[in-house]
């Protein structure tokens, strides 16, 4: 096969994870799924990918790993979360968007975020995403170094955004500062290998037309992604209105900041003429199916954006409003809710969702040259999910499976980058008791300050 006739010099057959024996999703365009598969990883990429016994025999490896009753699929690619905000995980809920955030989100976060709270949340984020299947993700929150700090230490793969508000924050006091602390946040967190810095305003009814303009020319000059949640709400587009003019879509376009550069979140209410302004300036969509039910904001029309060529990804949100990270379940919701809002159970099928939460979502990140299919010569981001369970039995559509059976708890093994981080369930580079701990006695704080209780 193609895949490994780099392989015919001895010297070159020694690789340090062999996986053999699953079914494996690769999500290109040719084979797509490889029966009885051999996947061969060297260093931090997939060197070889095909199957049988022939190909399994060319290599010796470091470590192997039997996929037997299993499905090998890319890894997860989580859009839009706000990773530390596990730490308020059912503190607020049954509450419409705009009480939810200026009633109790707000302020629980004025009083509790801190260094320690951003730090010991991301760890259990990235850990419940791990185990989950996600190997990649997008953040924007407060004192965003410290979540780059855990990050870096999980050995995930991410997009991390320094949050831009204009009012005081956890991390900055006086919002003059904003741009001078977004800047900085470039500067020091560029290079990594992993983990991309961005910068993350977090609307256009809590940042100026000034913010907005500024951070743009911030992102374009350091080449980073510039995130926003847009159009999340009613209420939201006829508070913009009502200041602007504008919906926020056509405030955006006034005020040069519609590229593809630009990562909007939720794009909920939108006007067929907003769409096609999307389309037409290349803007990227997360999708966030359960936060947007939760908090009744509404369904976001992912079918037209699709038909109309928009770049669509798959998020979670954060753990205040969803309130888990598991990819799988949002998956499933994300297929269930356009089938019935619509009245078809054709749309969004399967595979479009699977496709949404894989390559889907890296292309929304601009990670799609390295993540979300599996191939040689991309990196090593990948899955085991074991189908030897009885709500997985029998099998005849993979698609099918991953969409409405699958569930996080399914993912035994995870590999990222090329690196094990996952194991047999067992987390391999966070200390998983330990973070737990730290995280309920943060808790524990949070709720002696909440005035509401």
């Amino acid at each position: 096969m193609a895949d490994y006739k780099e392989y015919t010099d001895t010297s070159d057959r020694e690789v340090d994870i062999l996986i053999r024996g699953g079914t494996t999703l690769t999500l290109r365009a040719e084979e797509e799924i490889i029966e009885d598969s051999v996947i061969a990883i060297k260093g931090n990429r997939i060197a070889a990918l095909g199957k049988g016994e022939r190909l399994r025999r060319l290599f010796k490896e470091n470590e192997f790993i039997d996929a037997r009753g299993c499905v090998i699929m890319p890894g997860l690619v989580n859009a839009h979360t706000h990773a530390a905000m596990v730490c308020f995980r059912g503190l607020a809920d049954d509450l419409p968007l705009m009480d939810w955030l200026n009633k109790y989100i707000f302020p629980a976060e004025s009083k509790n975020v801190d260094k320690e709270l951003v730090y010991f949340g991301t760890l259990l984020a990235c850990a419940e995403m791990i185990k989950s299947g996600t190997t990649a993700f997008c953040d924007g929150y407060f004192f965003e170094g410290e979540a780059f700090q855990a990050v870096r230490e999980t050995g995930m793969r991410g997009v991390l955004a320094q949050g831009i508000i204009d009012f005081p924050t956890p991390d900055v006091k006086d919002p003059d500062r904003n741009l001078q602390v977004a800047e900085d946040f470039l500067e020091a967190h560029s290079g990594s290998s992993l983990i991309s810095p961005a910068l993350f305003c977090h609307a256009t009814y809590t940042c100026s037309s000034e913010t907005l303009r500024r951070v743009k020319e911030l992102t374009s000059r350091y080449n980073t992604p510039y995130l926003i949640h847009l159009s999340e709400s009613e209420s939201e587009v006829k508070d913009v209105m009502e200041k602007c003019g504008k919906t926020p879509v056509h405030y955006l376009r006034e005020l040069d900041i519609l590229d593809n550069n630009l990562i909007a979140g939720h794009c909920v209410c939108l006007t067929e003429d907003e769409m096609d302004l999307l389309a037409q300036y290349g803007v990227k969509v997360a999708h966030n199916p359960e936060s947007n039910m939760k908090l009744a904001s509404g369904v976001a029309p992912i079918p037209e954006l699709l038909s109309r060529g928009v770049s669509v990804g798959l998020g979670t949100d954060g753990c205040a409003s969803n309130n888990n990270l598991d990819m799988f379940q949002e998956m499933d919701t994300a297929a269930k809710l356009h089938k019935v809002s619509r009245g078809d159970p054709t749309v969004m099928n399967a595979r479009e969702v699977v496709e949404m939460a894989t390559i889907g979502s890296a292309g929304v990140l601009g990670l799609d040259h390295k993540v979300g299919t599996l191939e040689t010569g991309k990196k090593a981001d990948l899955i085991i999910i074991d189908m030897n369970k009885p709500h997985l039995t029998p099998l005849y559509n993979i698609f099918s499976h991953l969409v409405y059976a699958v569930n996080g708890a399914d993912v035994t093994t995870v590999i990222i980058n090329g690196k094990l981080v996952m194991k047999d369930r067992i987390l391999l580079t966070i200390d998983e008791e330990k973070v737990i701990g730290e995280v309920r006695r943060i808790g524990l704080r949070i709720k002696k300050n909440l005035d509401y209780n």
